[in-house]
């Protein structure tokens, strides 16, 4: 094995272009510099070797600098720019070079980069304001901070920015009105303007530079006037009460009105409330009267509160109010005048002395003593004695008292007339009408009118052993001197014999049998009738019924002959015993003189009847007309009796309800009995009553 050393020579090509280390080259010169100054670049590199590496630079363009090219002992080359030509920043701030690298390779490659030449400024020109004057206008009363006007200078060199503004001279005044920003050279308000002290304003002021180079100028200021001052009234004379009577026209208030404004910002103009009996006019130059416009009424409106509005003629308009309160004095121009146009009082009777009736009340739109009411009653009489006997009344609180005590059943209303009268010059007055009612109380009890309660003699009622269910026995009659309600009667049977056979009407009064009479029923019945009205608390009255349950007269005599006894036979068993001993020991004997007895039984009876009537009780008369619902609805009874007898407390009633003739039958009895009075057999009477009954 032998080893043999190869050199390989590796001959260049131009495949690499010229490059600059950076994009962009920044170079910063003064304007002040001198000529010929240089200002050394980095080069560019080129990897290539021989003819292809970098050969040669180009400057464009050429005004003030020019490209110097020095090669180096390494082969390398160093490059600067020049400065041939002076500089002026103020003329040109910026310079942009384009530096080209150049190899010497086939084909050619190049390089470029920008040389941004920055000159620096130098403090070589003074600030110079954009006017020598300036003109601006600010309201009064300017809004503090608001900007004015604007002042602004210029300086050719780069640091016009640094320029400083501020007033030169400025009185104590201006700097408290306004300020002047040092950087902006903004002027603001600080204070308050006012035009009616400061119309105008003139200020100096200054702008300089870092250099301490200056330049100076005017600001005047007009002062625009705003209507800022609202009108002043000041009220001269003034009367706070007028009277309602007061005629139209007449002064209550003079007023002065000022406005520190001027031009039409001080013209003024003055009104007051519309709808008011007010007006204001105008009697001088900044003087105005307030007077009555329309008639008076302190009944609808006692006082005013006049607002009296004074309007300047601004934009927008400023106004001031001022306010006056007017009270209108009273004129007795009113009658008093009552709630009502009568009164209606309602008093129960049997009233204590010094009840109150009632109040009664007036009112009087006036005010004050004419507004003083006093009450008083207008003579009259009632029943033919002096009114105040009956009725007084309080002057003062118009309360109306009785003086005696009422009865309804004597008096039931009547009517006085009450004066009310106020205290003004000369007085008014007004009457009034009030209906005094006596309310019914139940003072009094029923009356009982039929059947009569006599002392001495026995009433009976005849029911007969065949009388069907619901049999009028008869009615019993009451009567209430009280109304309404407390003359409603009522009917109840408090005590009876045999409460299962009767009953009474709760409404009518009227004893009607239950059921059927039998032969068991005893012929004596007592009946005791509670007859109640329906007051409050309610009166009552009793009234004791016979009634005698028999089909012939001399069971009934014999009934009705002798009380005590009736009473002991009645209650004695023993007696009843003997009595069916004997009635089966007789029987045989009955039954031999049964047609003979049938004979006598018929001439008895008929003799019995017209004899037992001697002592009938007369019916008494009473009164067509007794107050509310008392005896409205009409019954017709029917009674006979004769005269002659021992025994004629016995009375015979038939009811019939169409007409108040006497019946065939009583009649026919009575046509008998006059033949045989004619014919001498029987000394009797007939008597025939036809009474007429009323139910409630």
């Amino acid at each position: 094995m032998e080893l043999y050393r190869v050199t390989v020579d590796i001959q260049d090509t131009n495949d690499n272009s010229p490059a600059f280390q950076k994009s962009k080259i920044e170079l910063e010169i003064s304007e002040l510099a001198v000529l010929g100054a240089r200002f050394p670049l980095e080069s560019a590199i080129d990897p290539d070797v021989g003819m292809n590496t970098l050969q040669k630079y180009t400057l464009q363009p050429t005004d003030h600098f020019k490209l110097n090219v020095q090669n180096v002992e390494d082969g390398s080359k160093n490059i600067e720019v020049i400065l041939h030509s002076s500089l002026d920043r103020e003329k040109e701030k910026h310079h942009n070079l384009i530096l080209t690298a150049f190899d010497g390779g086939k084909p050619q490659r190049s390089a470029t980069v920008q040389i941004n030449v920055v000159v620096i400024d130098v403090n070589d020109n003074a600030p110079v304001f954009s006017q020598s004057s300036y003109k601006a206008s600010v309201v009064e009363n300017a809004a503090k901070g608001s900007v004015v006007t604007t002042v602004s200078a210029t300086d050719a060199d780069e640091s016009s920015n640094d320029i400083q503004y501020y007033f030169d001279h400025a009185t104590s005044t201006v700097k408290a009105l306004f300020s002047i920003d040092a950087d902006s050279g903004e002027v603001k308000v600080i204070g308050d303007v006012d035009y009616e002290k400061h119309k105008q304003f003139k200020i100096k002021v200054k702008a300089k530079d870092n250099g301490g180079l200056t330049d100076s100028s005017e600001i005047i200021f007009d002062v625009i006037d705003v209507n800022d001052n609202v009108p002043k009234m000041t009220v001269m004379t003034f009367s706070g009460a007028v009277s309602e009577d007061a005629v139209s026209g007449t002064v209550l208030a003079m007023l002065n009105v000022q406005d520190l404004d001027s031009g039409d910002n001080s013209k003024i103009l003055c009104s007051i409330d519309l709808n008011s009996p007010f007006k204001i006019v105008s009697s001088l130059t900044n003087y105005y009267n307030l007077v009555t416009d329309s008639e008076l009424d302190r009944e609808q409106i006692a006082e005013y509160n006049i607002t009296i509005t004074a309007v300047d003629g601004g934009n927008p308009p400023l106004s001031s109010k001022e306010i006056l309160k007017i009270k209108i004095s009273d004129v007795n121009d009113h009658a008093p005048q009552f709630e009502k146009e009568s009164f209606n009082a309602f008093i129960s009777e049997n009233n204590p002395p010094s009840t109150t009736v009632l109040s009664v009340k007036a009112e009087d739109m006036d005010w004050g003593p004419n507004a003083k009411i006093s009450y008083f009653l207008i003579d009259g009489d009632l029943n033919g004695s002096p009114l105040t006997s009956y009725i007084s009344i309080n002057s003062e609180t118009g309360m109306i008292y009785a003086e005696k005590s009422f009865d309804y059943e004597q008096m039931k209303s009547f009517k006085i007339k009450v004066k009310a009268q106020d205290g003004g010059s000369p007085p008014l007055s007004n009457n009034v009408t009030l209906n005094i009612f006596i309310q019914d109380q139940n003072d009094n009890a029923p009356q009982i009118l039929y059947p009569v309660q006599t002392g001495g003699s026995v009433v009976a009622e005849i029911v007969p052993r065949s009388a069907d269910v619901g049999y009028l026995v008869t009615k019993v009659v009451a009567v209430d001197v009280d109304s309404g309600q407390n003359a409603w009667l009522s009917y109840k049977l408090q005590k009876a014999t045999d409460r299962a056979l009767f009953e009474v009407g709760l409404q009518n009064g009227e004893i009607r049998t239950v059921r059927q009479v039998t032969d068991k029923d005893a012929v004596k019945q007592k009946l005791t009738v509670v007859v109640e009205d329906n007051g409050q608390p309610s009166r009552s009255a009793v009234v004791t019924i016979n009634v005698a349950v028999a089909d012939n007269f001399p069971e009934v005599l014999s009934e009705f002959t002798d009380s005590t006894h009736d009473k002991e036979y009645n209650n004695d068993l023993t007696f009843y015993l003997i009595l069916a001993l004997a009635v089966v020991s007789l029987l045989f004997i009955v039954s031999i003189i049964a047609i003979i007895s049938v004979k006598i039984y018929r001439w008895r009876q008929n003799k019995l009847f017209y004899k037992s009537g001697a002592n009938l009780p007369v019916i008494p008369y009473y009164p067509p007309v007794y107050a509310d619902g008392t005896l409205q609805q009409v019954y017709n009874y029917e009674m006979c009796g004769t005269t002659d007898s021992r025994m004629s407390d016995v009375k015979f009633v038939r009811p019939y309800s169409q007409n108040t003739l006497v019946s065939q039958s009583c009649l026919g009895t009575v046509k008998r009995e006059k033949q045989e009075h004619d014919n001498g057999d029987l000394h009797s009477e007939v008597r025939i009553y036809n009474v007429t009954m009323f139910e409630h």
